[in-house]
């Protein structure tokens, strides 16, 4: 059978809404303009166009709220009875036909009213037929106001029922109301289900999950179930009844000892034994539970019997208290191991294994004669060992250390790295500096080309190549730095009362002009200012002449 995902079904609207819907559909996604003086034939295809595509619009809603739904023969038989106990399959059904009813009345009401509008003769007739086409339409989703309001009512249920896989490993919890059921969940899984002090806190199936040997498993919380027979037996009581019916699991049956449930102990084995046909193919364990409050041993003889009773029938009891948590893995782990070996040998009992058993052979080597091989051990393996023995004790390994050691052992692997410098093991080395990686600026060859350029310093100073006079420059060099000075100190100057004459008026240029240095040489020449005659010094004049004119012609 097929699983179903509940959460996938398209919301239902209701009858109102889905009228609105369309027609505001229909509205804006056909034409809205026609004349009377068009060709008739135009008016015709006009308002069939409308017909039409109010039609499509009624028959793909309805046709994906019928596929949405599941169907109850599709389904898990599990899935199938718990919604006929939460919402009776004959309703459910009869809802899902009237829909169907209806997108088939819309299609025929359709089908008619273009077949007469083939034959109107003027704008009025066709738009009239326009009218009572979608008119009967919208009347015939009127009329199915209840059965969407239930869809929908139904839908929003099966959208918070728990994920529940059928097929997969499973534990089930089961008993009288207020024994300890959702306690246990809560220990054993990450499931946060109401515990109050009450019964029926637990009105519907909760689902857990939690891991044991690698595998994921499923916990599941029934509502509690009393004695009485079960056509008396409620809504809440019938879901944990279908799940003892079509779960494939491990049933947990918890019995409270101390008897804090308000029903005796010869209550609850009678409810044992009413719903144990539903335990029929499925490990079971005992689960006395409240043993902080009393223990098995601490009961009368009468009831410490009943247990007797059952573990001679060879059902596993274990004592357990959700409040200190005793026997609480104990059980999981009794349950687990148990569910897993009845799992592989029913796997054994069906057909497939035979097919596989086909495909293996196990090979076992015969004797050929009495002689015995003992496991072979070369002679180097041996010496060594010997040597190991005389030599002393071995090396302590980190584990030796943690052994001695205990909660004040630290793990240090960085004693053991090998470096040039054994004072630098500590040091703390940034993987990204300044945005880069430092891997990709390590060079593996950096000391040596270190050791390389030291060499050549030393070589440099010892030639005298650093060696530096101030007294060795040029005179001319000097007049020129000092007249670049005056001229950073003139233009300051002149910014300065530029800023102070008018803060909002023209201020010196930051850029001269462009002057060739013919004019240049010219202008200088004219003002009795010698240029330099060396041509480096030239450059680097030229290089200030914009400056230099502008300053001159400003004095």
């Amino acid at each position: 059978m097929a699983l179903y995902n509940f959460r996938k079904i398209m919301v239902v609207p209701s009858a109102k809404d889905f009228i609105d819907l369309t027609l505001s559909k229909t509205q804006r996604k056909t034409p809205t303009v026609i004349h009377k003086h068009y060709q008739i034939h135009r008016i015709r295809h006009f308002y069939m166009r409308k017909v039409k595509y109010t039609q499509q619009n009624y028959h793909d809603r309805l046709t994906q709220i019928i596929m949405d739904f599941p169907k109850l023969d599709d389904i898990h038989p599990f899935y199938a009875d718990l919604m006929n106990v939460l919402y009776d399959k004959d309703h459910y059904k009869l809802a899902l036909g009237q829909i169907n009813i209806a997108k088939n009345l819309i299609d025929n009401v359709a089908k008619d009213y273009v077949r007469l509008m083939k034959y109107g003769d003027s704008l009025y007739r066709c738009k009239q037929l326009k009218r009572a086409a979608l008119g009967r339409m919208c009347t015939i989703i009127k009329r199915q106001k209840q059965s969407l309001e239930y869809l929908e009512q139904v839908r929003q249920h099966l959208s918070r029922l728990p994920t529940i896989d059928p097929n997969t490993r499973t534990l089930l919890l089961c008993g009288y109301p207020n024994v300890g059921k959702s306690s246990f969940i809560n220990k054993v899984t990450r499931a946060d289900v109401d515990v109050q002090p009450y019964a029926f806190t637990t009105k519907s199936l909760f689902v857990g999950h939690m891991d044991y040997k690698y595998l994921r498993w499923q916990v599941i919380d029934t509502p509690g179930i009393l004695d009485h027979p079960l056509e008396e037996r409620n809504t809440i009581e019938m879901q944990a009844i279908t799940a003892l019916a079509h779960l494939r699991s491990a049933v947990l049956y918890v019995m409270d000892v101390s008897e804090q449930c308000g029903h005796s102990l010869e209550e609850q084995l009678a409810l044992f034994e009413n719903i144990k046909p539903l335990f029929a193919n499925k490990p079971l364990i005992i689960v006395a539970n409240k043993c902080d409050v009393k223990r098995i041993s601490e009961l009368s003889e009468e009831n410490q019997k009943i247990f007797a009773e059952l573990e001679a029938d060879g059902l596993p009891v274990i004592e357990t208290s959700t409040m200190t948590e005793e026997g609480v893995i104990q059980v999981k782990t009794e349950a687990c191991d148990r569910l897993l070996a009845h799992r592989v040998s029913t796997k054994m009992k069906g057909n497939k294994v035979n097919d596989v058993l086909n495909r293996l052979h196990l090979a076992l080597p015969t004797k050929r004669d009495n002689k015995e091989r003992p496991p072979f051990i070369p002679e180097g393996a041996l010496m060594r060992k010997k040597h190991m023995e005389v030599d002393g004790p071995k090396k302590k390994l980190e584990k030796d250390l943690e052994m001695e050691l205990g909660d004040d052992y630290i793990l240090d692997l960085k004693k053991y790295w090998d470096l040039m410098n054994p004072s630098e093991k500590y040091d703390v080395i940034p993987e990204i500096w300044e945005g880069h990686n430092i891997a990709d600026y390590i060079d593996p060859d950096i000391m040596m080309k270190l050791e390389q350029l030291e060499k050549e310093e030393e070589l440099k100073e010892i030639a005298g190549e650093y060696d530096s006079d101030s007294e060795s420059e040029d005179e001319e060099m000097m007049g020129i730095r000092q007249l670049a000075q005056q001229i950073r100190e003139k233009k300051k100057m002149k910014i300065l009362e530029s800023k102070e004459k008018n803060v909002h008026g023209p201020r010196m240029p930051r850029t001269a002009k462009k002057i060739q240095q013919k004019t240049v040489e010219q202008e200088m020449t004219n003002l009795g200012v010698a240029l330099p005659g060396n041509i480096e010094v030239k450059k680097i004049f030229f290089a200030y002449s914009p400056l230099l004119y502008h300053c001159y012609t400003c004095n």
